[in-house]
Formats: structure tokens, sequence, C-alpha cells
């Protein structure tokens, strides 16, 4: 209620105070018209008189000032009119100085000054000398504030710079420079008065008044960047030093901080970077709660846009040694201020870093050394769990994988996994994500093991179990992180099989300090990109003699056994086969028996210790009936074993049909096509007909079961074996055989029991129209076929 009361005076008296003003105003003009000085003087000062009130905040205190700016401007007219008349402009400088109040007194000292200014009956330097020195007068902070602002508004348009009609009045630039640091430095001082005036609950109050008013003291250093005649000397010599010695002895964190922020806006950025030193020097000086890192952030924004503007400027910042200066100075801000929060340390870095990267960026060293400083002075602070650090970490990392687009390149930096050693485990899992991502998008191959093994340091956040428990983190979230793994370990490559295998190796050695709940993600895909290591070396069958790091085969698949092992501990014996399979294949490839014979051993052992799901034995079984289908390798004692378990787990399956499948696919283990040491009929037609009496078995269990006989299906796949084997010319496969197994299907299916299933009544009809187009070939397979009824 208190702030609404005061809100409707405040407008009250805004109101007051332009009635007021436009009161006087009103007489002011009569007397302009009718050329009445003395009463003009009379009407403006009454007028201005207005502004001498303290009651309005500086918001509303603005909208009177500009409604006797507006008055001023018309009143400056007259002046001029008099002064063509005939009337002294000196008299008329004197005159108005014998106004009662000295506000009034001072806005109409302004006024007339210009027009003295224009006459050029005195020297401008003296005339803005005299005026800026009464100035002095009012200590009012927000009634000087105006009135000084209304003499630099004045004034704007009438200082001795190069090219001014007023050049030549004394020494010219210098002393324009000198009115606008004097108007500037006084105007600061009532700038920063503001904050120890009133009481202290009013803090935020102040604080909000002093931000609106704050460009009028920030015109001053607008003026001055806009004076042609001041060059790089001068700025040097004279202009930054008044005001960074204003800026640094005023200790106002307001003032320090907006000012440090028009300094690096409104001056060239050559001059910048040719002052370098002294800005940055004034750094350390400045009051612990300014915001420093947007002040530094800032400054080196605009000097990296000034290098990426043209690359002839590049060689001023090597001879100013910009980087050093830069580096030394944060380094002197961030110990001269001992509260400052940590993520304003690391946001430090992470602007040096992104100036570094764009004005230096083939100089890794540089970067280097940003890493190193920033560890330096977080080194010796707990573990940052503060989200706004870790958040500039994060970007620190980031820049440079974004910037080079190569995660070969932050392998070089030996101070990046030190900075990754200060996150939190969740955001080095982030990180991680995005290391892989950058590795993933620009197709980068890590080719060495040292760069794998500095390349997994970086990423341990996802390849092995932190202060986290598993169970803790989401299902999906860890399958996609584990996934991403997966897709990094096939960008490893070298050409040279040695360096291959030592990059394996290395992988290895992470991969399987993982925790079990990662290898199922993890060691498959460090399988298949040994297997290709394998293949690149067929036929090398035996070691070197006396260089125990030669990649062989031998060698490899001995370490494959071992990885494969590991994934006992999951367990994932599914996939253990599945991968015992495929090293098997390899084995095969490489004409290698004792090896390929040693993996289907593992895979049998696996399938009887380990795989206990009926629909997983299922699959495992077709898979290893598949891959000894197309082993080469084996001698006939070794086939025979291994035939001969294939069908023995086949036939002790949990369900019939899938008994049934088991056995027939079994035949193909004795009729290989491309060997012709393959091709045991007796064997192939014993598997068919055992298939056969199974099939019948299931028939009849059904028929118990249900009331009714189950579905032909099984009959008709095993026509299709006979089939098979009857075209590729199995003697032991007769087409009575064949009539015999169509006429039992067909009469299953007419049986009053039967259940018609539409897939097998298709199914069976496709065979039959088999037989019909085989029969119309003619030749020698028409023969053979025409044996068959149908």
């Amino acid at each position: 209620m208190l702030l609404e009361t005061n809100g409707e005076d405040e407008e009250k008296w805004l109101a007051e105070g332009v009635a007021g003003l436009q009161h006087n105003a009103f007489f002011m003009h009569r007397a302009l018209d009718s050329n009445n000085l003395r009463d003009a003087l009379k009407y403006s000062a009454q007028m201005l008189s207005e502004l001498r009130t303290s009651r309005l905040s500086p918001h509303k205190y603005y909208e009177l000032y500009m409604r006797a700016f507006d008055e001023l401007r018309k009143l400056e007219m007259f002046f001029k009119e008099e002064t063509k008349r005939g009337s002294s402009v000196i008299d008329l400088y004197e005159l108005v100085q014998h106004s009662g109040n000295i506000l009034p007194r001072l806005y109409l000292l302004c006024t007339i000054g210009s027009v003295y200014i224009k006459s050029k009956e005195a020297p401008s330097k003296d005339i803005l000398k005299d005026i800026v020195e009464m100035c002095r007068g009012i200590q009012n902070p927000v009634r000087g504030l105006f009135l000084r602002s209304y003499l630099s508004q004045i004034s704007r348009d009438k200082l001795l710079d190069i090219g001014s009609e007023y050049e030549g009045d004394g020494d010219g630039v210098i002393d324009a420079v000198e009115f606008v640091l004097q108007n500037f430095t006084e105007m600061n001082k009532l700038w920063v008065r503001m904050h120890y005036q009133g009481p202290v609950r009013e803090k935020e109050k102040r604080v909000k008044e002093r931000s609106e008013l704050r460009d009028l003291v920030g015109k001053n250093l607008h003026v001055l960047s806009q004076i042609d005649g001041v060059d790089l000397d001068m700025y040097k010599e004279i202009v930054l030093p008044r005001v960074l010695e204003q800026v640094v002895n005023c200790k106002d964190e307001l003032a320090q901080h907006y000012l440090m922020d028009c300094i690096i806006q409104v001056f060239p950025d050559e001059y910048h970077l040719q002052t370098l030193e002294l800005l940055l020097g004034a750094c350390p000086q400045l009051q612990p709660t300014v915001d420093i890192l947007t002040v530094l952030s800032q400054l080196m924004d605009r000097l990296s846009n000034y290098a990426a503007s043209s690359p002839e400027v590049l060689p001023e910042f090597l001879q100013v040694e910009a980087f050093a200066k830069l580096s030394t100075y944060i380094g002197k801000v961030i110990d001269s201020q001992t509260e400052m929060p940590t993520f304003g340390t690391i946001g430090l870095y992470v602007s040096l870093l992104a100036f570094t990267l764009r004005v230096h960026p083939d100089r890794l060293d540089y970067v280097d050394q940003v890493l190193g400083a920033c560890v330096k002075k977080i080194s010796g602070k707990p573990k940052i769990e503060d989200s706004k650090a870790t958040k500039q970490i994060v970007a620190l990392l980031s820049a440079p994988v974004e910037k080079y687009n190569d995660i070969d390149t932050a392998l070089k930096l030996s101070n990046y996994p030190r900075i990754m050693d200060h996150l939190d485990n969740a955001t080095k899992k982030i990180m991680a994500v995005v290391i892989i991502q950058s590795t993933m998008n620009n197709n980068i191959c890590i080719s060495t093991a040292d760069k794998v093994e500095a390349l997994f340091g970086l990423i341990k956040g996802l390849i092995k179990d932190m202060d986290v428990t598993l169970d803790e983190l989401d299902e999906e979230d860890f399958q996609e992180e584990q996934n991403s793994v997966a897709r990094l370990i096939h960008m490893l490559y070298n050409d040279d099989p040695g360096e291959m295998l030592e990059i394996i190796c290395t992988v290895r050695k992470h991969v399987l300090l993982g925790g079990p709940k990662r290898l199922a993600f993890t060691v498959p895909p460090l399988i298949f990109s040994a297997l290709k290591l394998v293949r690149r070396l067929q036929g090398q069958e035996k070691d070197v003699d006396g260089e125990d790091v030669n990649a062989t085969p031998k060698k490899i698949f001995q370490i494959l056994n071992q990885t494969i092992e590991a994934l006992s501990s999951v367990p994932s014996p599914e996939l253990a086969l599945r991968l015992y399979l495929q090293c098997a294949e390899a084995a095969n490839d490489c004409d290698l028996e004792p090896i390929a014979y040693e993996f289907f051993t593992q895979a049998f052992i696996l399938y009887e210790e380990e795989v206990a799901d009926s629909k997983a034995q299922v699959t495992a079984i077709h898979l290893i009936i598949g891959t000894l289908q197309r082993m080469n390798v084996f001698g006939v004692e070794n086939r025979d074993t291994l035939t001969h378990k294939a069908t023995g787990y086949s036939a002790k399956l949990l369900k019939k049909p899938d008994q049934c499948s088991a056995v027939y696919a079994c035949s193909h283990l004795f009729w290989v096509d491309d060997q012709d040491g393959i091709k045991d009929g007796e064997r192939v037609l014993l598997c068919l007909k055992r298939a056969l009496k199974i099939a019948n078995a299931a028939q009849q269990m059904a028929n118990v079961a249900k009331g009714s006989s189950g579905p032909v299906t099984l009959f008709v796949e095993i026509l299709n074996k006979y089939l098979y084997f009857f075209e590729k010319g199995n003697p032991q496969i007769t087409s009575s055989a064949i009539n015999g197994l169509i006429e039992l299907i067909m009469t299953e299916m007419q049986s009053d029991n039967s259940i018609s299933v539409p897939s097998a009544d298709a199914f069976f009809s496709s065979t039959l129209r088999y037989i019909q187009y085989q029969k119309q070939k003619g030749g020698s397979i028409g023969e053979k076929f025409e044996l068959i009824k149908v």
C-alpha cells in the first residue's frame, strides 16, 4: 500500500511540476514574442526552478527535464536573434548570472554559453572551462547529473576537434578532451554519491535509480570516442589512463562494471589491442563484487571478432602478445578476488579458450596452457557440484572438440583429462557422450593404442561403474550410452595388424573392467573388430619366431576365447554361444581345425550347462546346426563327433515340433553340395525318417490332448526336405517314399479329426505346384519328378 501511495504522490508531484513549468513557459513565450529580454530571463528562470525538486525519481525527473530542454532550445534561438539585433553576447552571458537560484542560473549559462561559443567572440575552451567549473555548484546527484548532461549535449558540436569550425583555439583537441574528461569525472562522482544517500532499507531502490541514470555518465565516453583528434597515442597517454583512474578510484561496484563495459564497447578494437596491458591492469583493482567475468568476456569477444575481420590484423595480436597478457591478467584477477565463485573462475578460462581458438586455432600449446591454468586454479577446491560451474567445465571441454571437429586433436592436450577429473560422475557421462558423438559425426578414426588409451580415459564415465549403482540408472538411457560405446569401438582402426592388435588389447582391458551389465553391449563389437583383423590375416597359421608382438590368427583367437568367457559373469549364455560360433566360422576360414573345434566345444558346453529356456535352446541348436553345416575344416572324426552331438541335442528338445524341425535340419549336416566328401545319403534318410517319426508322435499327442489331430505343417516341411534331397540326387530318397509322404499328408488333411489351418493348406498346395513345375521343365529333372504322383 505504501508503494502505491508513493507512486500516486510522485505522479501528483510530477503533474504539479509540469503545470508550473508550462505556466512559466507560457509567459516566457510571450516575452520572447515581444522581444522582452528581461521578462524572458525572469520567466525562464522561474520555469527552470521546477527542476530544483528532490521529490521525483530519476525516471519522473527525466520527463520534467525533457520538457524544460525543449523550452531551452527556443530560448537559445531567441539569444541568437538578440545577438543579430546588436545585443552583446558578453552582456547576455553576464546578465543570466544574476538569476537568484543557482540551478536556473547554470541552465541559462549553458544555453547562452552555446551562443557565445558560436559567436567566436571568446575562445571556446575558456567558455567551456568556465561553465564546467561553475556546474560544481550543484551537488545534488540527480539535479547535477541532468545539468551536466545538458552541458554535454549543447557542447558536443562545439568541441575543438579536427575539422571543427572552432579548431585553432587554444591547444585544440587536448582542450576538448580535457573538458569532456572533467565533466565525466564530476558526473561519475555525483552518480556514485547516490549510493550513499538515504536509509539502508532503500538500497535496492537506489540501485534501480542509479541504473536508470547510468547512460548520462556513459555518454561522455561516447563523446570522447567520437572526437576525431583522439588518435591512438592520445588515447593511450591521456584518455584511457584518466578514465581508468576514475573507474578504479570510485570503488563502486555498479559504476566500475558499467564504465568498464562502456570503455570496451565505445572505443575501437585496435585501441583495445594496443592498450591491452593498461586496460587489463585495472581489472585486479576492481571491487571483488564486480562481475569481471562479463567484462573480460566482452573484451575477448570483441578482440576475437576483430581478429576474424581480416587476416592482416593477426600479426598485431602476436606483436602485442595478446594471449600471454590475457592469460597473465586473468590469473591476477582470480588471485585478487578470493571470493570469486568457482563458476566465475572457470568462466574466465572458457572465454580465454574461445578467444584462443578463434585467434590462434593453430596453436595447440596455447589451448593446453589455458586448460592447464584452469586446472591449477581449481585444483585446490573440492569436487565441483555447483551446476553453474559444471556447465562451464562442459563448455571448456566441448570447445576444442567443436572447433577442430576432431577428438584426435583433443587427445593431444595433456590437460584435457585433468579438467574432466573435476566433473561429477553424471557430468562425466554427459561429456563422454559428447566426445563419442563428435567422433561418430565427423567419422574420425582413432588409429593408435596410445590414443585409444587416452580416449577411453576420457569416456570412463560410460565404460566402468562409478559411485552410482546401475540400479539407479534409467534402463533406456543406459542402453543408449552403451550402444554409443559399442559404435565407438568400430571407429578404432589401423592398417598395421600389430598396432590393430594393440588397440584391441587396450579396448579389451577397459571393457572387461566395465562390470557385468555392460559386457553384453561392449564385448560383441570388440569380438567383431578382432574378427575383422583375423580375416585380414587369413593364411598366417604360425607366430613368427621371436616376435611375440606379431598379430597372428592363433594369438587373436586365444584373446577372443578369454574375452567371450567373461560373458559368463553377465550371465548371457545365448550371446556367448553366438560369439563362439562366429569365432568358429572365422577359424574355419583360416584353416585352423583345433581352434574351430575348441570354439564348438565351448558352444556345446554353454548349451548344456547355461541355456535353460526352451525357446533359447531351439534358437541355439539351429545356430549350431547352421554354422556346423558351413564348416569344411574338420576331419571325419571331429565332424562326426560334432554332428552326433547336434543331432542328439536336437532330439532332446522339450517340444515335439521343435524336435522335429531340428532333426530334419540336421539332415543338411550329411549332405553339403560344395563338398564332395560329405554326401552321406543314408544318414540323411535316417534324419528325415526320425523327423517323420517325431512328427507322427506330435500328431498323436495333439489327438489325445485336443480330441483332434494337429496341423500337417510338420509333414509338409519334411516333404520339402525330401524333395530337396531328391532333386540334389540323393539315391536314398526315392519317389516312392515321397509318394507315400504325400499320400499320408492328404489322408491326414481329409480325416474327420483334422483341423484345417489355412497356412498349412497353402504351404502344401505350393509344394504340389512346385512338383508340377519341375515336371513341366522336362529333361532329366522332369523325368525324375514324373515318378511323383500328384
